[in-house]
């Protein structure tokens, strides 16, 4: 009885790794597996080690469909892959009162990118937590660098993304708020009104001199003021200026530009206004207006918060508590806005989504999920050191959301002809995911000229080698025509190769990959039939089909 009771419990645990793993199961795995779940075993080593090799063998003769029927009679829950997961979360924000207001502050000079989600993602991530507002404000105070669908395009991204925002707000609708602010700064003396040659003033700053204009009294500053606003200097002939510490240590940090003269026609508001702010004021101003309880940002931004907070110590605000994570450096990616849009103007790129950029609009094209994108960069957090971007990290990610549901199917690249000669009409199957048995089959049915496709690289192989196996088909020898060779996997362990293999009645495939070439072939005909949108190209890698019809699939490239 005790016998039986061990080969029943190793039968069920080979059963279950012969399902995981194309039908074969290992004794050794099997054998980890019944120790770590049923230790009263692990005196008995040597007679389970036995059974184990006697009971693996007979599951390993039985037929891949009779091995996931039968562990589904004994436990259907065992057909089921568990996925354990790491745990990885953000650190707690220091100065909660309750919910939180907290802000991302795009440039609508085009779609976001990969580097742009990551404030996004964090952002959210702690209002999700806390409960309160994420304020998705527009900062668009560069006119001539203003893509206007961009404002769309940023909506779209970041629901995409799974960023909710509570509201929008559009920094070329709030001029006179910031109009405002700097009256008051130079009414209260901190700030005033600059016409030195800009370069001068540059160098005064660098040797610690206060600049001619810096001493004037506040009713001749808000003279100059009133003109600047009404147009009565040109572009660069005078400046709206912050005053700080002179003397400061960081050159950085000493009075600053808040206002300047733009006549460059704005997408949204034309020519109604002149008088930009630099982003020191406007920040300052909104992030105050707003109510923002914490700021998470680049640490690139360091300088501008010391500069912020000049504004909120002189107009007496609360501040908000500022994060600085490290930079980021993503390579081999084009990001720079203004190099797509040419691009696309130059016809170079098909748009914005081009999967040779790093938009998220392109990498949402290629398969990759924003569940993955998220995961990424809780993952690495806010603290403050720079990093490098991993996209083997972040498709590693994606693997794991998408590889449970994507069916598995051949296809080969720049197709090869082979006729088989022997062997009569042959047969094979495969599982549509290899975890998943109760998905269903793809049967194969080579019968006739018995006419197979190999890939161009799996040919030359087949030439030099002269041996090889049609993965779930058979064994074939090389030769025009090749010749049948019998069916005995064990040719395997001998070191023949198995390749994977279309049939006639296979449709065409094209693959867009991510340097914008395209890899042509065929792949097997049950692709049409498949319902979604991710599927693995067995040994090629996972793909996202854009197209499906009867004349094939256009399918874009993701990763391995």
């Amino acid at each position: 009885m005790a016998d039986e009771m061990m080969d029943a419990v190793i039968r069920k645990y080979a059963l279950q790794n012969a399902v995981f793993y194309n039908g074969k199961a290992n004794p050794k795995s099997v054998i980890g597996k019944i120790m770590g779940e049923c230790p009263e075993y692990r005196q008995r080593s040597k007679e389970l080690a036995e059974a184990a090799e006697r009971v693996v063998s007979e599951v390993n003769a039985m037929d891949p469909k009779a091995q996931a029927d039968e562990l589904g009679s004994i436990d259907s829950d065992m057909l089921i892959r568990e996925k354990k997961e790491k745990v990885h979360g953000l650190p707690d924000l220091d100065g909660v009162e309750g919910k939180v207001v907290m802000r991302i502050a795009p440039g609508p000079s085009g779609p976001l990118h990969i580097g742009h989600t990551r404030v996004g993602i964090l952002n959210d991530e702690y209002v999700k937590r806390y409960g309160g507002k994420l304020i998705c404000r527009f900062e668009d105070t560069n006119p001539d660098k203003i893509e206007p669908d961009a404002y769309d395009m940023i909506k779209e991204d970041l629901e995409w993304l799974g960023v909710d925002i509570s509201e929008y707000a559009v920094q070329s609708e709030r001029f006179e708020y910031y109009y405002d602010v700097t009256k008051k700064l130079i009414e209260m003396g901190h700030g005033y009104m600059c016409t030195c040659d800009a370069d001068e003033w540059r160098r005064m700053k660098e040797d610690m001199k206060p600049c001619p204009c810096r001493d004037l009294s506040a009713e001749e500053n808000l003279r100059r003021y009133e003109r600047f606003l009404s147009g009565g200097y040109a572009d660069g002939e005078a400046v709206a200026v912050i005053k700080t510490a002179i003397d400061h240590p960081n050159p950085a940090i000493r009075d600053f530009v808040a206002l300047r003269l733009v006549r460059h026609p704005h997408p949204r508001t034309g020519t109604k206004y002149i008088a930009y702010p630099m982003m020191n004021l406007s920040v300052a101003v909104d992030d105050h207006m707003m109510g923002m309880t914490h700021v998470i940002r680049g640490k690139d931004h360091l300088n501008n918060t010391h500069r912020q907070e000049y504004i909120y110590d002189y107009m007496g605000w609360k501040k908000p508590e500022f994060y600085h994570y490290g930079l980021v450096n993503i390579p081999d990616t084009v990001l720079k806005t203004s190099l797509i849009k040419q691009s696309i103007k130059d016809g170079e790129y098909s748009g914005w989504d081009d999967v040779r950029t790093g938009t998220v609009r392109a990498l949402r094209k290629r398969g990759i999920r924003p569940e993955a994108i998220r995961r990424y960069w809780v993952e690495n957090g806010i603290k403050p050191i720079d990093i490098q971007f991993s996209w083997d990290n972040l498709f590693a990610m994606n693997r794991d959301l998408i590889d449970d549901t994507a069916d598995r199917y051949f296809f080969v690249a720049d197709p090869v002809r082979y006729d088989i000669e022997g062997g009569g009409d042959l047969e094979g199957r495969a599982p549509l995911h290899p975890d998943h048995p109760e998905r269903g089959w793809r049967c194969y049915q080579v019968g006739g000229h018995k006419t197979v496709f190999l890939s161009e690289t799996d040919s030359l192989m087949f030439s030099q080698a002269g041996r090889v196996r049609l993965k779930d088909l058979c064994n074939i020898s090389y030769g025009l025509p090749a010749q049948y060779d019998g069916n005995d996997v064990s040719i395997l362990r001998e070191g023949v190769r198995a390749i994977q293999w279309v049939c006639n009645d296979s449709v065409p495939a094209e693959v867009l990959m991510p340097d914008g070439t395209s890899v042509k072939g065929l792949a097997e005909k049950a692709v049409l039939d498949g319902k979604g949108d991710m599927v693995q190209f067995e040994r090629f890698g996972f793909v996202r089909i854009e197209r499906r019809s009867p004349e094939g699939v256009l399918c874009i490239f993701a990763h391995r």
